[in-house]
């Protein structure tokens, strides 16, 4: 069975914490704005690479996005 990360909430908390626009977060990570809404609305599970690259244009830890403290 597989495991869905939904970590839209998330995403977008610390996006707009940092003050980062949809756009802005996008291109730092290099991925589609497109791609970052589809996330941020949990309407697609991110691939690695993808979490990956928005970690670190958001300079975060990993845990932070997908919650690996609960």
């Amino acid at each position: 069975m597989a495991i869905m990360v939904h970590i839209g909430d998330r995403l977008k908390a610390i996006r707009q914490r940092k003050l980062m626009s949809q756009r802005d977060l996008a291109e730092k990570a290099g991925i589609s704005q497109n791609a970052l809404v589809q996330i941020e609305n949990d309407r697609t599970e991110p691939h690695y690479r993808t979490l990956r690259k928005l970690v670190e244009a958001l300079e975060v830890d990993p845990s932070d996005l997908i919650g690996g403290d609960e």
